[in-house]
């Protein structure tokens, strides 16, 4: 019988192996089962859970102005989110890259950036309510909270839903057409349907979004107390680190039915597209759903444009005794809070998304292209952060890391892990789909001669990957950079990012000041994904060159 010569590489795969296992168990797996430890243990480490019962008893208000907000906000924010996709299945080329710039370019910034523009526009001084109409509105309540993660909500499910639009085998509409089906027809009897479990898996997302957000209902939320602003409080403001893990556990039970609900239909979100291109499509644009799907996706671009433009009008600009003026004194203003935080934050974010990328192609390596069953079980708990909450997931490391041997707290390695496995489960899904392209055969090809796993990687995996692996990397930065939630608790004041920084500013009131730190923000994520995708499209353009020079 023959034999497999051993080789170096071999024991190599098997370091491989045993440190990426090591490394997801320790910073993922570890963390969550320490939060449940603190908040369902006693002074003595005994299984207790009287003081959780007691505590979920007598906060049952909590627990419904929570599960309200995050139902409203789960319905609206789906509601449009399904109205822009289908606008966007059924527009020409033109509008359909107008409406993904804008989700995307929507997307890169800290998640309470919709409210400090909220506070902008309908303030009690805002530029809208009271400079334009005159009136006193109060912006803050629940109100606020859900037309907030609404908008704030609305980008990344929209996208979510585009992606498995572009999935949708488009010759059997083109079929049900030429048996003369109308447009309305096609949007409620085919697109719908078989939008239905990327609905539901956005839904619940949104839900649990919505649980998890303390730092909308913290800005805005006024009088009105949510469980996840209590959390936070609960450190913050009491530093009874065992309720805040409490709160984090009741918040975390409503996330299991959505975890499984995403794990059993995440394929949806990266398998490869069937049929032929859907931009081929020629659906007419006539009926009134089509209608209002329209009318109601320019009013969501026009939110966000009045958003985004609203950040960037206020870092320009003062306002004397009414009238607004253009001035550079916000940036002017603004430099003390970020001379030193600007800098450490592209750090921690250059870091965690160089390593979350290569570390996320080499767990879907093992999991998905070699089958190992080992690395499944990896890869379903590296998918567990996506659907945590940031705090959760940030109280774990206080609990597992505070004390001897594994003593991080105080430290940037605290922060830089955190955000890097944090963000796998993203990368995780970009490198799913970036391999599934990749031939089976290559893989085949090189065991025939004679090669190893750690060949299929270096030679295979990572250059047949270029684009996937700088797509992770720009979300693991983007994400980096934007993140609040899971640091939190980490980052010491004299290690402060700049989005603490920000939250910060936005608490004291400094509105002006918090625009001109959001727009540094959002311009250093929209370069880094300009620049990548730049570098996408020319790499496909030279692909495209050399088939139509090889066809010529």
């Amino acid at each position: 019988m023959n034999q497999k010569k051993w080789h170096p590489y071999h024991l190599l795969d098997k370091l491989l192996q045993t440190t990426v296992i090591l490394l997801v168990l320790l910073f993922i797996l570890y963390p969550f089962i320490m939060v449940f430890k603190e908040a369902m243990t006693d002074a003595g480490n005994r299984f207790d859970l009287s003081e959780f019962v007691l505590y979920f008893s007598s906060n049952i208000s909590l627990l419904k102005n929570s599960l309200l907000v995050a139902s409203v906000t789960m319905l609206l924010t789906t509601l449009f989110s399904v109205i822009v996709a289908v606008y966007h299945f059924i527009s020409g080329p033109l509008m359909k890259k107008i409406i993904t710039a804008t989700l995307a370019l929507t997307m890169i910034s800290p998640p309470f950036v919709t409210s400090l523009a909220y506070i902008n526009l309908f303030g009690k001084r805002g530029f809208i309510s009271h400079d334009l109409l005159q009136l006193t509105y109060n912006p803050y309540g629940a109100h606020g909270i859900i037309l907030m993660q609404t908008i704030g909500f609305v980008s990344l499910n929209a996208l979510l839903l585009v992606g498995v639009m572009k999935k949708i085998d488009v010759s059997v509409i083109e079929s049900a057409q030429s048996l003369g089906a109308k447009t309305n027809a096609v949007i409620k009897d085919m697109l719908i349907p078989l939008m239905k479990q990327g609905i539901l898996v956005v839904a619940l997302l949104s839900f649990i979004r919505s649980l998890a957000d303390f730092t909308t209902p913290s800005i805005i939320g006024g009088s009105f107390r949510v469980l996840a602003t209590e959390g936070y409080l609960s450190i913050i403001a009491q530093g009874n680190i065992k309720q805040a893990a409490m709160i984090n556990i009741i918040i975390f039970l409503p996330s299991i039915a959505a975890f499984m609900v995403y794990i059993r239909n995440h394929k949806i979100f990266t398998s490869r597209t069937q049929g032929m291109s859907f931009s081929q499509l020629q659906l007419k644009r006539q009926g009134w759903l089509y209608k209002v799907c329209r009318l109601l996706t320019f009013f969501i671009l026009g939110c966000l444009f009045l958003q985004y433009g609203s950040i960037f009008l206020t870092a320009v600009t003062t306002k004397y005794r009414g009238n607004l003026s253009f001035s550079l004194q916000n940036i002017l203003d603004s430099r003390p809070y970020i001379s030193s935080t600007f800098t450490r934050s592209i750090i921690y974010a250059l870091i965690a998304g160089v390593l979350g990328s290569m570390l996320s192609f080499i767990i879907l390596y093992y999991s998905q292209v070699k089958n190992l069953k080992w690395m499944k079980w990896i890869d379903f708990i590296a998918t567990m952060p996506y659907i945590l909450p940031g705090t959760f997931f940030g109280l774990g490391y206080i609990f597992a890391f505070s004390n001897e041997p594994l003593k991080l707290t105080g430290t940037s390695m605290i922060v830089i892990l955190n955000v890097l496995f944090r963000q796998l489960s993203f990368s995780t899904k970009t490198a799913s789909a970036a391999l599934s392209q990749i031939n089976p055969e290559i893989f085949d090809s090189v065991q025939d001669l004679g090669g190893s796993r750690i060949h299929e990687l270096k030679d295979v995996v990572f250059p047949l990957s270029k684009e996937g692996l700088y797509v992770s990397f720009v979300n693991g930065f983007t994400s980096t950079m934007t993140t609040i939630g899971s640091i939190i608790f980490l980052v010491y004041p004299s290690q402060k990012v700049i989005t603490l920084v920000l939250f910060d500013v936005v608490q004291s009131g400094k509105y002006r000041i918090a625009s001109a730190i959001a727009c540094y923000i959002i311009l250093i994520c929209l370069a880094v994904n300009g620049l990548g995708y730049l570098m996408i499209n020319k790499k496909r353009g030279r692909e495209r060159d050399v088939s139509d020079s090889r066809a010529a």
